[in-house]
Protein backbone atom coordinates (compact mmCIF):
# COMPACT_ATOMS: atom_id res chain seq x y z
CA UNK A 1 0.00 0.00 0.00
CA UNK A 2 1.36 3.08 -0.84
CA UNK A 3 2.16 5.69 1.99
CA UNK A 4 0.25 8.24 3.04
CA UNK A 5 0.87 11.36 5.39
CA UNK A 6 -0.06 11.10 9.13
CA UNK A 7 -3.07 13.36 9.10
CA UNK A 8 -3.07 12.80 13.45
CA UNK A 9 -1.31 16.11 14.11
CA UNK A 10 -4.15 17.76 11.82
CA UNK A 11 -7.13 16.39 14.18
CA UNK A 12 -9.12 17.94 16.27
CA UNK A 13 -8.96 16.50 20.09
CA UNK A 14 -12.40 15.11 20.51
CA UNK A 15 -11.77 13.38 17.25
CA UNK A 16 -8.39 12.21 18.10
CA UNK A 17 -10.41 10.99 21.62
CA UNK A 18 -13.22 9.13 19.53
CA UNK A 19 -10.40 7.29 17.14
CA UNK A 20 -8.77 5.82 19.90
CA UNK A 21 -12.20 4.82 21.39
CA UNK A 22 -13.03 3.26 18.11
CA UNK A 23 -9.77 1.64 17.50
CA UNK A 24 -10.25 -0.09 21.14
CA UNK A 25 -13.44 -1.47 20.23
CA UNK A 26 -12.47 -2.68 17.22
CA UNK A 27 -9.20 -4.43 19.01
CA UNK A 28 -12.23 -6.02 21.54
CA UNK A 29 -13.48 -7.64 18.56
CA UNK A 30 -12.01 -10.96 19.27
CA UNK A 31 -11.98 -14.28 16.70
CA UNK A 32 -13.50 -13.41 13.75
CA UNK A 33 -14.35 -15.79 10.38
CA UNK A 34 -12.15 -15.87 7.31
CA UNK A 35 -14.27 -14.51 5.22
CA UNK A 36 -13.91 -10.64 4.86
CA UNK A 37 -17.61 -9.34 4.38
CA UNK A 38 -18.50 -11.36 7.93
CA UNK A 39 -15.90 -10.31 9.89
CA UNK A 40 -16.41 -6.59 8.70
CA UNK A 41 -19.69 -6.69 9.72
CA UNK A 42 -19.31 -8.06 12.71
CA UNK A 43 -17.00 -6.12 13.75
CA UNK A 44 -18.37 -2.53 12.41
CA UNK A 45 -21.75 -3.94 13.97
CA UNK A 46 -19.92 -3.82 17.41
CA UNK A 47 -17.79 -1.26 16.93
CA UNK A 48 -20.99 0.82 16.46
CA UNK A 49 -22.77 -0.37 19.42
CA UNK A 50 -21.03 1.99 21.21
CA UNK A 51 -21.74 5.27 19.64
CA UNK A 52 -25.55 4.14 19.43
CA UNK A 53 -25.66 3.39 23.29
CA UNK A 54 -27.04 6.74 24.25
CA UNK A 55 -29.98 7.14 21.69
CA UNK A 56 -30.95 10.73 21.41
CA UNK A 57 -34.96 10.63 22.30
CA UNK A 58 -37.48 11.45 19.87
CA UNK A 59 -41.44 11.11 20.31
CA UNK A 60 -41.23 7.44 18.62
CA UNK A 61 -38.72 4.87 16.48
CA UNK A 62 -40.88 2.10 15.59
CA UNK A 63 -39.44 -0.07 12.56
CA UNK A 64 -41.95 -0.96 10.03
CA UNK A 65 -41.75 -3.62 7.04
CA UNK A 66 -42.88 -1.64 3.76
CA UNK A 67 -44.75 -3.78 1.13
CA UNK A 68 -42.85 -2.50 -2.76
CA UNK A 69 -42.55 -4.04 -6.01
CA UNK A 70 -39.00 -5.11 -5.46
CA UNK A 71 -40.48 -6.81 -2.41
CA UNK A 72 -40.98 -6.21 1.60
CA UNK A 73 -38.78 -3.69 2.95
CA UNK A 74 -36.70 -3.08 6.77
CA UNK A 75 -37.57 0.79 7.61
CA UNK A 76 -37.75 2.43 10.95
CA UNK A 77 -39.86 5.46 11.02
CA UNK A 78 -38.46 8.86 13.39
CA UNK A 79 -41.00 10.91 14.89
CA UNK A 80 -39.22 14.05 16.37
CA UNK A 81 -42.42 14.91 18.06
CA UNK A 82 -46.26 13.80 18.86
CA UNK A 83 -46.92 16.66 15.80
CA UNK A 84 -43.70 16.51 13.25
CA UNK A 85 -43.66 19.10 10.68
CA UNK A 86 -45.10 17.72 7.59
CA UNK A 87 -42.81 16.26 4.95
CA UNK A 88 -40.93 12.79 5.48
CA UNK A 89 -36.59 12.03 5.06
CA UNK A 90 -35.48 9.38 3.13
CA UNK A 91 -31.97 7.86 5.08
CA UNK A 92 -29.84 5.88 3.84
CA UNK A 93 -26.76 4.57 5.29
CA UNK A 94 -23.25 4.20 4.75
CA UNK A 95 -20.94 1.73 5.15
CA UNK A 96 -19.50 0.72 1.93
CA UNK A 97 -22.53 -0.95 0.26
CA UNK A 98 -21.54 -3.82 2.51
CA UNK A 99 -21.61 -2.84 5.72
CA UNK A 100 -24.42 -1.07 7.97
CA UNK A 101 -27.89 -1.33 9.02
CA UNK A 102 -30.80 0.34 10.93
CA UNK A 103 -28.74 -0.22 13.86
CA UNK A 104 -25.65 1.29 13.18
CA UNK A 105 -26.60 4.48 12.16
CA UNK A 106 -29.77 5.07 14.93
CA UNK A 107 -28.48 7.91 16.51
CA UNK A 108 -27.66 9.69 13.27
CA UNK A 109 -31.05 9.55 11.84
CA UNK A 110 -32.42 10.55 15.57
CA UNK A 111 -30.30 13.53 15.40
CA UNK A 112 -31.46 14.74 12.13
CA UNK A 113 -35.33 14.30 13.24
CA UNK A 114 -34.90 16.31 16.03
CA UNK A 115 -32.65 18.54 14.32
CA UNK A 116 -34.78 19.20 11.44
CA UNK A 117 -38.28 18.83 12.97
CA UNK A 118 -39.32 16.38 10.38
CA UNK A 119 -39.97 12.67 10.17
CA UNK A 120 -36.70 10.53 9.24
CA UNK A 121 -37.11 7.04 7.28
CA UNK A 122 -34.72 4.72 7.65
CA UNK A 123 -33.91 2.16 5.32
CA UNK A 124 -32.59 -1.30 5.68
CA UNK A 125 -31.90 -1.98 1.81
CA UNK A 126 -29.98 -4.92 0.71
CA UNK A 127 -26.00 -5.09 1.61
CA UNK A 128 -23.25 -6.16 -1.51
CA UNK A 129 -21.59 -8.84 -2.68
CA UNK A 130 -24.86 -10.28 -2.29
CA UNK A 131 -27.18 -8.23 -3.74
CA UNK A 132 -25.13 -5.80 -6.35
CA UNK A 133 -25.79 -3.23 -8.52
CA UNK A 134 -28.57 -1.66 -9.20
CA UNK A 135 -30.82 -3.62 -6.35
CA UNK A 136 -30.57 -1.20 -3.37
CA UNK A 137 -31.18 1.58 -6.19
CA UNK A 138 -34.10 -0.47 -7.69
CA UNK A 139 -35.53 -0.97 -3.82
CA UNK A 140 -35.31 2.70 -2.64
CA UNK A 141 -37.45 3.58 -6.03
CA UNK A 142 -39.83 0.98 -5.28
CA UNK A 143 -40.21 2.24 -1.74
CA UNK A 144 -41.01 5.86 -3.52
CA UNK A 145 -43.27 4.30 -5.29
CA UNK A 146 -45.07 2.65 -2.37
CA UNK A 147 -44.89 5.84 -0.26
CA UNK A 148 -47.19 7.50 -3.36
CA UNK A 149 -49.66 4.81 -2.82
CA UNK A 150 -49.82 4.28 0.59
CA UNK A 151 -48.94 7.25 3.07
CA UNK A 152 -47.25 6.19 6.84
CA UNK A 153 -49.98 7.90 8.63
CA UNK A 154 -52.42 11.21 8.05
CA UNK A 155 -50.03 13.04 10.12
CA UNK A 156 -46.85 12.60 7.40
CA UNK A 157 -47.00 13.82 3.82
CA UNK A 158 -44.95 12.02 1.49
CA UNK A 159 -45.63 14.33 -1.49
CA UNK A 160 -42.62 16.37 -0.37
CA UNK A 161 -39.38 14.49 0.80
CA UNK A 162 -36.07 14.60 1.19
CA UNK A 163 -33.18 11.81 0.70
CA UNK A 164 -30.09 12.25 2.76
CA UNK A 165 -27.54 9.58 3.71
CA UNK A 166 -23.49 9.65 4.43
CA UNK A 167 -20.23 7.63 2.62
CA UNK A 168 -22.14 4.94 0.06
CA UNK A 169 -25.58 6.01 1.45
CA UNK A 170 -25.24 9.67 0.11
CA UNK A 171 -24.09 8.21 -2.89
CA UNK A 172 -27.70 6.04 -3.26
CA UNK A 173 -29.08 9.32 -2.38
CA UNK A 174 -27.86 11.10 -5.08
CA UNK A 175 -28.08 7.83 -7.20
CA UNK A 176 -31.90 7.79 -6.63
CA UNK A 177 -32.55 11.29 -7.37
CA UNK A 178 -31.24 11.01 -11.00
CA UNK A 179 -32.59 7.56 -11.71
CA UNK A 180 -35.75 8.29 -10.33
CA UNK A 181 -36.17 12.12 -11.64
CA UNK A 182 -39.12 12.05 -8.61
CA UNK A 183 -40.39 15.52 -8.58
CA UNK A 184 -41.68 14.80 -4.86
CA UNK A 185 -37.65 15.20 -3.98
CA UNK A 186 -36.98 18.46 -2.92
CA UNK A 187 -33.82 18.51 -1.11
CA UNK A 188 -30.62 16.37 -0.97
CA UNK A 189 -28.71 15.86 2.24
CA UNK A 190 -25.21 14.35 0.71
CA UNK A 191 -22.15 13.42 3.63
CA UNK A 192 -19.02 12.92 2.37
CA UNK A 193 -19.80 10.41 -0.35
CA UNK A 194 -18.05 9.59 -3.40
CA UNK A 195 -19.69 10.80 -6.56
CA UNK A 196 -17.92 9.15 -9.72
CA UNK A 197 -14.11 10.10 -9.48
CA UNK A 198 -11.54 7.97 -10.23
CA UNK A 199 -8.73 9.51 -8.98
CA UNK A 200 -8.18 12.94 -7.09
CA UNK A 201 -5.74 15.10 -5.41
CA UNK A 202 -7.46 14.04 -1.92
CA UNK A 203 -7.34 10.19 -3.09
CA UNK A 204 -3.29 10.41 -3.52
CA UNK A 205 -3.05 12.00 0.11
CA UNK A 206 -5.35 10.75 2.19
CA UNK A 207 -6.80 6.92 3.52
CA UNK A 208 -3.71 6.13 5.49
CA UNK A 209 -3.29 3.89 8.07
CA UNK A 210 -5.74 5.46 10.80
CA UNK A 211 -7.93 7.51 8.10
CA UNK A 212 -9.68 4.89 6.63
CA UNK A 213 -10.41 4.13 3.17
CA UNK A 214 -7.33 3.14 1.96
CA UNK A 215 -7.12 2.35 -2.22
CA UNK A 216 -7.56 -1.15 -1.40
CA UNK A 217 -10.21 -0.98 0.72
CA UNK A 218 -11.95 1.68 -1.81
CA UNK A 219 -11.40 -1.19 -4.27
CA UNK A 220 -13.11 -4.01 -2.60
CA UNK A 221 -16.23 -2.06 -1.74
CA UNK A 222 -16.43 -0.51 -5.42
CA UNK A 223 -15.73 -4.30 -6.46
CA UNK A 224 -18.18 -5.93 -3.88
CA UNK A 225 -21.05 -3.69 -5.80
CA UNK A 226 -20.38 -3.16 -9.00
CA UNK A 227 -21.07 -6.11 -11.43
CA UNK A 228 -18.49 -4.61 -13.89
CA UNK A 229 -16.77 -1.80 -15.35
CA UNK A 230 -20.10 -0.97 -17.01
CA UNK A 231 -21.74 0.16 -14.03
CA UNK A 232 -18.88 2.03 -12.86
CA UNK A 233 -19.79 4.05 -15.44
CA UNK A 234 -23.45 4.33 -14.60
CA UNK A 235 -24.80 7.64 -14.08
CA UNK A 236 -26.57 6.22 -11.40
CA UNK A 237 -23.16 5.41 -9.73
CA UNK A 238 -20.51 8.04 -11.05
CA UNK A 239 -23.44 11.15 -10.76
CA UNK A 240 -20.71 13.47 -11.69
CA UNK A 241 -21.11 12.12 -15.48
CA UNK A 242 -25.25 12.94 -15.03
CA UNK A 243 -27.67 15.75 -15.65
CA UNK A 244 -27.84 17.45 -12.71
CA UNK A 245 -29.80 20.12 -14.11
CA UNK A 246 -32.97 19.12 -12.75
CA UNK A 247 -31.54 18.12 -9.51
CA UNK A 248 -33.65 19.87 -6.02
CA UNK A 249 -31.28 21.93 -3.68
CA UNK A 250 -28.23 20.03 -2.16
CA UNK A 251 -26.41 20.16 0.90
CA UNK A 252 -23.14 18.73 0.53
CA UNK A 253 -20.58 18.25 3.51
CA UNK A 254 -17.20 17.40 2.74
CA UNK A 255 -14.01 16.52 5.32
CA UNK A 256 -10.95 18.27 4.16
CA UNK A 257 -9.04 15.08 4.83
CA UNK A 258 -11.30 12.34 3.21
CA UNK A 259 -9.86 10.60 0.53
CA UNK A 260 -13.56 10.96 -1.06
CA UNK A 261 -13.22 14.78 -0.26
CA UNK A 262 -12.87 16.36 -4.38
CA UNK A 263 -15.73 13.91 -5.10
CA UNK A 264 -17.78 16.85 -2.85
CA UNK A 265 -16.26 19.05 -4.44
CA UNK A 266 -16.62 18.37 -7.76
CA UNK A 267 -20.15 17.78 -7.38
CA UNK A 268 -20.41 21.14 -5.80
CA UNK A 269 -19.10 22.86 -9.18
CA UNK A 270 -20.71 20.48 -11.50
CA UNK A 271 -24.19 21.60 -9.81
CA UNK A 272 -23.14 25.11 -10.05
CA UNK A 273 -22.33 24.69 -13.53
CA UNK A 274 -25.82 24.10 -14.51
CA UNK A 275 -27.31 26.48 -12.13
CA UNK A 276 -28.55 23.81 -9.11
CA UNK A 277 -28.46 25.42 -5.90
CA UNK A 278 -26.64 23.45 -3.55
CA UNK A 279 -24.63 24.66 -0.31
CA UNK A 280 -20.97 23.05 -0.01
CA UNK A 281 -19.39 22.79 3.97
CA UNK A 282 -16.39 21.58 4.59
CA UNK A 283 -15.68 19.71 7.82
CA UNK A 284 -11.84 20.34 9.16
CA UNK A 285 -9.92 18.33 12.13
CA UNK A 286 -12.14 15.15 11.84
CA UNK A 287 -11.94 11.76 9.32
CA UNK A 288 -14.43 9.75 6.84
CA UNK A 289 -17.37 8.75 9.21
CA UNK A 290 -17.43 11.53 12.06
CA UNK A 291 -20.78 11.75 11.81
CA UNK A 292 -21.01 8.23 14.17
CA UNK A 293 -18.91 10.03 16.99
CA UNK A 294 -21.24 12.09 18.48
CA UNK A 295 -20.98 11.28 21.80
CA UNK A 296 -17.56 12.54 21.87
CA UNK A 297 -17.31 15.24 19.25
CA UNK A 298 -19.65 18.12 18.94
CA UNK A 299 -18.88 18.80 15.48
CA UNK A 300 -20.65 15.86 14.26
CA UNK A 301 -23.66 17.11 16.07
CA UNK A 302 -23.16 20.36 14.45
CA UNK A 303 -22.81 19.18 11.16
CA UNK A 304 -26.40 16.80 11.59
CA UNK A 305 -27.58 20.14 13.02
CA UNK A 306 -26.39 22.03 9.85
CA UNK A 307 -28.11 19.21 7.41
CA UNK A 308 -31.30 19.02 9.48
CA UNK A 309 -31.41 22.52 9.23
CA UNK A 310 -31.29 22.25 5.06
CA UNK A 311 -34.01 19.82 5.52
CA UNK A 312 -36.40 22.10 7.36
CA UNK A 313 -35.82 24.96 4.68
CA UNK A 314 -36.16 22.57 1.84
CA UNK A 315 -39.56 21.28 3.43
CA UNK A 316 -40.74 24.38 4.47
CA UNK A 317 -40.42 25.85 0.79
CA UNK A 318 -42.43 23.09 -0.49
CA UNK A 319 -45.03 23.52 2.25
CA UNK A 320 -45.26 26.99 1.12
CA UNK A 321 -45.64 25.92 -2.57
CA UNK A 322 -48.52 23.66 -1.83
CA UNK A 323 -50.17 26.27 0.57
CA UNK A 324 -49.83 28.88 -2.29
Amino acid sequence: MTRRPDVRFRLLPEMLAALAESERLYAEAGPLPEDPVAAGRIAYGGERRFWNAAPAPVAEARDLTIDTAAGPLKTRLYRPTRDPAPGLTIYLHGGGYVLGNLDTHDRIMRLLARESGHPVLGVDYALAPEHKFPVALDQIGALLESLAKRPLGADIRTDALTLAGDSAGANLALGTAIGTGDRRIRGLVLYYGGFGLRDSASRRLFGGEIDGLSPEQLAFYRNAYLRSAEDERDPRYDGLSADLSGLPPCFIGAVALDPLRDDSLALAEALAAVNVSHRLVRYDGVLHGFLHYSRMLPLAGEAIAEGGRFIRDCLSRAEIRAAS
